[in-house]
């Protein structure tokens, strides 16, 4: 399990870069151009995927629900887009996005285990600069439903890590389960470091 998480990561950092081009929304419409936005972004595919993985070890650590932390960056990611429809500057976004991986990777690879609403007031903070970078480059689309979009989009490699922490931990048993997934984490982690070297 952990080495196809690890496989897959890697080939998302290899495939991508956080330049990659996005679809046009005049032609794919507001919606998907959004939804897309974060996933032909390495640095947000990898960053959300910790996420999720982060959630999931703290979820087995607390018995608390996975969801909190994932909805809490999701919320702050909408307030930092609308942050940038206002034109209100952000400094450091780019810098701050490919730091998002680095960290939330490396507090998966080492299960940090904080209380939920310190989890998710630092996700929130990394999802703030995610949401003004999604903004930055809304072009043409409408942007309640370029918002939907990458919500959404979010959302689900949200849920994917936290489908790959809990899939873990069932089919490899506790221990081991947890091992695989801090193993994902810290593949996360690489993978922004890669991309900060490269960019």
């Amino acid at each position: 399990m952990f080495r196809r998480t690890v496989a897959t990561l890697a080939f998302i950092a290899a495939g991508l870069s956080p330049a990659f081009a996005h679809l046009d929304p005049g032609e794919h419409g507001s919606f998907a151009a959004g939804f897309s936005h974060p996933l032909l972004g390495a640095d947000h595919v990898l960053a959300m995927v910790a996420v999720g993985l982060w959630a999931a070890l703290l979820a087995q650590a607390s018995r608390r629900t996975p969801w909190l932390v994932p909805a809490a960056f999701v919320g702050m990611m909408l307030a930092g887009f609308a942050a940038a429809l206002a034109a209100l500057p952000l400094p450091f976004v780019e810098p701050v996005i490919l730091a998002s991986v680095v960290v939330v990777g490396l507090l998966a690879a080492v299960a940090l285990d904080v209380p939920v609403v310190a989890a998710m007031a630092l996700v929130g903070f990394f999802a703030f600069f995610h949401g003004h970078a999604h903004g930055g480059e809304i072009g043409a689309a409408g942007a309640w439903p370029y918002a939907a979009g990458f919500a959404a989009a979010t959302a689900i490699l949200h849920m994917a890590g936290v489908a790959a922490g809990g899939l873990a931990g069932t089919m490899l048993g506790g221990t081991t389960g947890r091992i695989a997934t801090r193993v994902a984490g810290a593949a996360t982690a690489l993978g922004g470091l890669w991309l900060a070297v490269g960019s």
